[in-house]
């Protein structure tokens, strides 16, 4: 797969330095995690499934879950299930394409057994397509049991099945069982690394446990106790960069009256060099704010900031936003590249002559970037961002 795959050839050789790249399975690890960029769930009930999987790939989705858990009602998992199937089929049988591949598509199950039950049912091209499953209220309880399932259904398919964990448990968030609970987590996927592609965040379900709901107006990381969760999960299961986890979902995508004034800056959009006119420029901020997008765009940086990469989302208005904020800069590209070039510590003053890069200390934050500049690119010199959604409202309009 490849991210920016539905820009033209001009577009893309003006608005990046480094071209994003193909990213294929048998990649490293942490670069296929990467790449997943916003992960967007679709609930296994929609009733043109197969559709609507092609129009987000063709928009510029590069992953995607389809729920039977908490998306849909208990009665509806039988239904559920065969439409699952169903789609998966269709899109097995004419797969959609984003760059040279398909996408990565994941089932989020309800327990263990739905797993090997939902692959019993499945013809060739349905397990030709399914990258894996998504792993709900994963912990030491039932980690081990749902991770040799994915395994299993490895065996069955002849090729690697991905899992991803999502850590919403009360063990995992309630302070006198948390870290006990994040080291098993942390065993366990140390464990199964082959298959582990990435350790995803419930924080809707973090928060329920305390009766919380964060507002538009706030980030997750205004949410204390969720906040002081995810610093913990990174430090235990992110340490040493062996493992990614990725950013929880952003819950809104609607507009009602606003308590704050924004914080997004004007001066970004007017000043964008691919943008012809400041007035385009103060528009697309204007679309931002007026969808809660500033807000969104406010918590990834936060998540990036804080160790997480990706997202999951829960509308196709939240997509461009994520992918483009993903995009590395040049600046952080050339220092990235300064610091891995050397491997006997010491210090380098940065090309953009404002700031110091350690050669060790920042190294593990250096190979990030440069995983992330392989999935999504390098901009050129200047460029924003805000280069990054215009091109993207051009090309999708």
């Amino acid at each position: 797969m490849r991210h920016f795959s539905f820009l033209d050839g001009d577009t893309a050789g003006a608005l990046f330095h480094r071209a994003p790249q193909e990213i294929v399975a048998g990649d490293d690890r942490r670069l296929v995690a990467t790449a997943l960029g916003a992960t967007l769930y679709a609930p296994g009930t929609r009733p043109r499934l197969a559709r609507d999987v092609r129009r987000q790939v063709a928009a510029g989705v590069t992953s995607m879950v389809l729920c039977l858990e908490d998306a849909i009602a208990d009665h509806e998992v039988v239904a559920a299930e065969e439409n699952v199937i169903a789609a998966l089929a269709d899109l097995g049988e004419d797969p959609p394409t984003c760059g040279d591949g398909v996408p990565l598509l994941f089932i989020r199950v309800r327990n263990v057994t739905q797993m090997s039950t939902l692959l019993a049912r499945m013809g060739e091209a349905a397990r030709g397509l399914l990258a894996g499953f998504v792993l709900p209220k994963f912990g030491i309880e039932n980690g081990e049991a749902a991770l040799e399932e994915v395994l299993r259904g490895s065996e069955v398919l002849g090729r690697p099945l991905w899992a991803m964990p999502v850590l919403e448990s009360p063990s995992v968030i309630f302070r006198e069982t948390r870290v006990d609970a994040l080291g098993g987590v942390r065993r366990l996927i140390d464990k199964h690394a082959d298959n582990v592609l990435a350790v995803r965040l419930g924080a809707t379900d973090l928060s329920g446990l305390f009766g919380l709901r964060r507002d538009r107006d706030l980030t997750i990381y205004d949410i204390a106790v969720v906040r002081d969760c995810i610093a913990d999960i990174v430090n235990i299961c992110a340490r040493g960069g062996d493992h990614v986890v990725t950013g929880p979902v952003w819950e809104y995508f609607a507009q009602p009256e606003r308590l704050f004034v924004s914080a997004l800056r004007v001066t970004p959009f007017e000043e964008a060099d691919l943008i012809e006119g400041s007035e385009r420029g103060a528009r697309i901020r204007s679309e931002l704010v007026s969808a809660d997008l500033d807000r969104l765009i406010r918590e990834v940086v936060l998540d990036k900031a804080n160790g997480l990469i990706g997202k999951t989302v829960i509308h196709p208005s939240h997509v461009p936003a994520v992918q483009a904020l993903h995009v590395v800069t040049q600046e952080e590209y050339e220092d990235a590249e300064v610091i891995l070039a050397g491997d006997a510590g010491g210090v380098r003053a940065s090309s953009y002559e404002n700031k110091m890069n350690e050669l060790r200390p920042h190294r593990l934050w250096a190979e990030a970037v440069r995983r992330r500049a392989r999935a999504f690119g390098v901009l050129r010199e200047h460029l924003t961002f805000v280069d990054v959604l215009a091109a993207t409202q051009d090309a999708l309009r």
